[in-house]
């Protein structure tokens, strides 16, 4: 058992079936606990200083998949321990994690069964008991945020035409945002324009259309705006100041791209590269620093961004060809 009491980074090595606990400014190794297959997205739960991981398949990826996963790790961050493993059947496939601290509610969207289609679950983040499904009317949900009110939340289907919209107060799936297939998603501070990344980042897929991304007003869930990108994006992120970080693929062997936009307008300000693949980017509380992880180079690039340089090039250990993939940013226990 290990203890730490400074802000730390977790990384998900999704082949290796490890969650790797970093110190966040001097990025030594501080612990590095075991998870079921295929570990996915990570999200921290400050208020019970709990990290959730959810395990997605057994082996490969989506219909190319070797068994769909159900398990969700729960890990204490301050001792590195696992708590508990939560059995989430007779659902399976669990992708995205979010958390609403005023509620005390964890949601996990999770793929189609055999008798409904892919929804999302929610959890008691003080007992972990299961309270509920909420449809989200398409095969595999995946990326998901919440309304800062808790009231309405939200999630990206690849396969899907259109962004779910969930409300959170009834339990039901109220409305589809057309979109051309779509990955990431965010949240601006204030909960008044989403933003969302399309196509399906799969060059060689059927859907021709265009990489951008949809900004869409959460007060009538229509898109506003399509801003062009310049590769297909798959992880999006706000800041707390409202910066707009996407992550960018190229073709193999060229690494990936992390775009740094200005609040409010989204206007492109300046470009980093990162590891290949970027599946997913994260920043600190205070907004100077941006993490990507690089799944097939298994790398996470670390970028001050005032400066737009790099400031580190994290390798958490890894086997096979799928490295570095769920992120989170824990801040310390506050004494």
């Amino acid at each position: 058992m290990t203890t730490t009491t400074g802000d730390q980074l977790a990384v998900i090595s999704q082949t290796g079936s490890t969650v790797t606990f970093l110190d966040a400014t001097g990025h030594e190794l501080l612990a590095v606990v075991d998870a079921p297959p295929q570990p996915h997205e990570l999200c921290f739960d400050p208020d019970h200083r709990l990290l959730y991981c959810s395990s997605t398949y057994r082996s490969g990826y989506y219909d190319a998949n070797e068994g769909r996963s159900h398990e969700l790790t729960v890990i204490d961050v301050d001792t590195h321990t696992v708590v508990t493993t939560l059995d989430l059947r007779p659902d399976h496939g669990p992708h995205g994690l979010a958390l609403d601290r005023r509620r005390s509610r964890l949601y996990v969207s999770v793929e189609a069964t055999d008798t409904e289609p892919g929804g999302v679950l929610v959890l008691d983040s003080r007992t972990h008991a299961r309270l509920g499904r909420i449809p989200a009317m398409a095969p595999g949900p995946h990326w998901l945020v919440v309304t800062p009110d808790g009231r309405r939340g939200y999630t990206t289907n690849k396969e899907a035409p259109f962004v779910s919209v969930l409300d959170l107060d009834h339990g039901v799936f109220t409305d589809r945002i057309p979109v051309p297939g779509s990955e990431g998603l965010a949240l601006t501070p204030d909960g008044r324009r989403l933003i969302v990344a399309t196509p399906k980042a799969d060059p060689v897929s059927r859907n021709q259309a265009e990489p951008a991304l949809h900004i869409i007003d959460t007060t009538t869930d229509e898109t506003v705006r399509t801003l062009p990108t310049k590769g297909h994006v798959m992880p999006v992120h706000l800041t707390t100041d409202g910066t707009l970080l996407t992550g960018a693929l190229r073709p193999d062997p060229e690494p990936g791209v992390l775009t740094v936009h200005a609040p409010e307008t989204f206007t492109p300000i300046g470009e980093v590269e990162v590891g290949r693949f970027p599946l997913t980017v994260t920043s600190s509380p205070d907004g100077r620093r941006a993490y990507v992880s690089g799944n097939a180079c298994g790398t996470v690039t670390v970028i001050d961004l005032h400066t737009l340089q790099t400031v580190a090039t994290l390798s958490p250990e890894r086997t096979g060809i799928s490295g570095a993939h769920g992120l989170a940013y824990i801040e310390a226990a506050q004494n």
